[in-house]
């Protein structure tokens, strides 16, 4: 089973890095917001197909797992 601190911290180190580049960029007079507005549904899918590739891989895991009785035969 994955575990869930490492990948909680994966995702507030990306979150951090998303936050930080967007302040960058409004200091460099740059309008994030306009463009991330318009492409807010891409978001969105990126973000479900993760959730959705990522519990498909945890169910992939569970099931080559080994249970207590797999293996042997009576």
């Amino acid at each position: 089973m994955a575990n869930p601190r490492k990948g909680n911290s994966l995702v507030w180190g990306i979150v951090l890095i998303i936050i930080g580049s967007i302040i960058l960029l409004e200091q460099l007079n740059i309008d994030v917001f306009d463009q991330v507005w318009r492409f807010w549904p891409v978001i969105l899918i990126i973000w479900g197909a993760n959730k959705l590739w990522l519990g498909l891989k945890e169910r992939g895991e569970r099931a080559e797992a080994p249970g207590p009785d797999k293996g042997h035969e009576i």
